[in-house]
């Protein structure tokens, strides 16, 4: 099972959620922050061998997308290609 980020509209602003990771949320003042830092955070847990699902949510609750970041051995590149 994915370690599952989100990204949805917290009153003004913007939260990062994981719940699998920490109990309070990150939040931004732009959902183009928020889904940023987002990637970031589901990039650097693909490179220590982590499966995640990164789930972006519009102001009106829709789901905007949703991206898969399969975990990768040290041994592959960014690409999933062997090094």
């Amino acid at each position: 099972m994915p370690t599952v980020i989100s990204v949805a509209p917290e009153g003004p602003a913007w939260a990062v959620r994981c719940a699998a990771l920490f109990d309070n949320v990150i939040i931004h003042k732009s959902g183009g922050r928020a889904e940023a830092a987002a990637r970031g955070l589901a990039e650097r847990l693909s490179q220590a061998g982590v499966d995640c699902l990164l789930e972006v949510r519009l102001r009106d609750g829709a789901l905007a997308g949703r991206f898969v970041a399969p975990a990768r051995s040290a041994t592959m590149n960014a690409l999933g290609q062997a090094a």
